[in-house]
């Protein structure tokens, strides 16, 4: 028999103990992320910050592991763990608000036999709605992550399992990516005319010192 546990997400008051000491019963596990179906405000650059959360776990995450996962990336969507994007959980899918995003097990026999995990690219700030950066991405990811890996929630506000995540930065990727190379040649030409304004600077101050030391003896 299949079950399907209750949605963890990442602000959820969901019980803080381990959801299942060793959720897999085979390693790789395999991952799928659907970065072809996504949604208007969907940076590239997030595929990487998935990445970055699977290279955390494995090298030991937050050391609250019973095992050591080891994954892999596959292009199919009958992978273990699937994940996708949505441009915000509380609008698609009527997700609490501060919610960010979740991770739904499927459990047969007491293991996971697929996981579910959904990430929203921004939220709403009052009215205002903001596209998330890739760190914060980052930490979604990593904690959604812990959740696919058999973690509920910590009480630690330093764990990456607290169930609160914090906006940490809100550059925009997708305007990064767009505008980065004209703000590199602006920052480049700016250092340029300081270091001209300096040089200017000191061959002033020198010819100064020139004829006070002649005139002023």
């Amino acid at each position: 028999m299949v079950l399907i546990l209750p949605t963890v997400s990442a602000v959820s008051e969901a019980n803080p103990e381990k959801i299942l000491d060793y959720p897999w019963d085979h390693s790789p596990i395999t991952v799928y992320i659907d970065d072809s179906n996504v949604p208007e405000h969907y940076s590239p650059s997030y595929y990487a910050q998935i990445e970055k959360a699977m290279e955390y776990w494995e090298e030991g995450g937050n050391g609250n592991l019973e095992f050591t996962p080891v994954f892999k990336l596959v292009d199919s969507k009958e992978a273990d763990i699937r994940i996708k994007w949505v441009e915000n959980l509380e609008n698609v899918e009527g997700a609490p608000q501060g919610v960010a995003g979740y991770a739904s097990p499927r459990v047969s026999d007491g293991r996971f036999v697929r996981v579910d995990i959904v990430l929203e690219v921004g939220n709403y700030q009052g009215r205002a709605w903001y596209q998330y950066g890739d760190a914060t991405m980052l930490s979604i990811a990593k904690h959604e992550f812990g959740h696919a890996l058999g973690l509920g929630h910590s009480s630690n506000r330093k764990d990456i399992m607290y169930p609160e995540y914090e906006q940490r930065e809100d550059i925009n990727p997708l305007l990064l990516s767009k505008y980065g190379p004209i703000l590199q040649m602006a920052a480049l030409a700016a250092l340029v005319v300081l270091l001209s304004l300096g040089v200017s600077w000191l061959r002033s101050r020198k010819k100064r010192k020139k004829l006070e030391n002649k005139y002023f003896k």
